[in-house]
């Protein structure tokens, strides 16, 4: 019997299909940002009933101490999307975030602030430190992108960290309501959300140029969407941990 045989990228004797079109800068970026916009956790019931003054200082400890267990992997997974780049200067531009959280000496950076943040709820930095009182699903939510950094190409392992286009705005609210509801924290233990206003802006702009000159391809650009959307479900897992613990708690 005679068989016909294609090209392998289709059913035999078809031609293959034809690659999609790239979107324009202008589109892709407006993608990239709509996903913050439709996925990003300032919409999760935590961080509204935060925002709103309805937690209680064991729920607002909760959060605080399993938060830590983020903040200090951040170091983590940038230090693994370094050894990704190819230049000295996109190392020595990336380096800078790390410096950000560990601090160029003991009892600077954002992991400190985030401690100092701790104590000034209430929480000493001994019990923040232990990895024994973190979540579950916190864990698992942390490891998760750690490891997606460490097996994802730079093009998504970059465009995962893109939800700081969306962090000052959330900063600038959560200052607010901390002030506002939460007069019982100290003041000090604010630094933290304050610097990473800045902070964040800068940084959102460099990690967008970067995915926005790299992603050539259609294929490359709904990775890269594909990855933030990723990033996006990891910090709502990882309110669902701690909002689901306060609920048990007072079922």
């Amino acid at each position: 019997m005679h068989r016909e045989y294609g090209t392998g990228t289709g059913p035999a004797g078809t031609a293959p299909a034809p690659l999609a079109e790239p979107w324009s800068p202008a589109e892709f970026e407006a993608r990239l940002r709509a996903v913050g916009e439709e996925r990003y956790h300032d919409s999760h019931p935590f961080n509204l009933r935060m925002h709103s003054g309805d937690l209680s200082r064991d729920e607002l400890r909760r959060w605080i101490a399993n938060r830590f267990h983020y903040q200090r992997h951040i170091p983590v997974k940038d230090a693994l999307i370094i050894a990704k780049l190819d230049t000295p200067a996109l190392r020595r531009m990336w380096l800078r975030r790390i410096q950000d959280h560990d601090g160029q000496q003991e009892g600077e950076g954002g992991i400190e602030r985030w401690l100092r943040l701790g104590e000034a709820a209430g929480l000493d930095r001994e019990t923040l430190l232990r990895a024994d009182i973190v979540l579950p699903g916190v864990r698992l939510a942390v490891d998760g992108y750690v490891n997606f950094c460490r097996l994802r190409p730079a093009l998504e392992a970059v465009a995962a960290s893109l939800t700081e286009l969306s962090a000052p705005d959330l900063m600038r609210t959560r200052i607010e309501a901390f002030e506002r509801h939460y007069p019982w924290i100290e003041p000090h233990g604010l630094t933290y959300f304050r610097n990473r206003v800045s902070q964040g802006r800068r940084d959102s702009g460099e990690a967008l140029g970067l995915v926005l000159g790299w992603a050539r391809t259609r294929d490359d650009q709904e990775r890269a969407v594909a990855a933030l959307r990723h990033k996006c479900d990891v910090l709502w897992s990882l309110l669902d941990a701690v909002d689901q613990a306060g609920r048990r708690e007072h079922g």
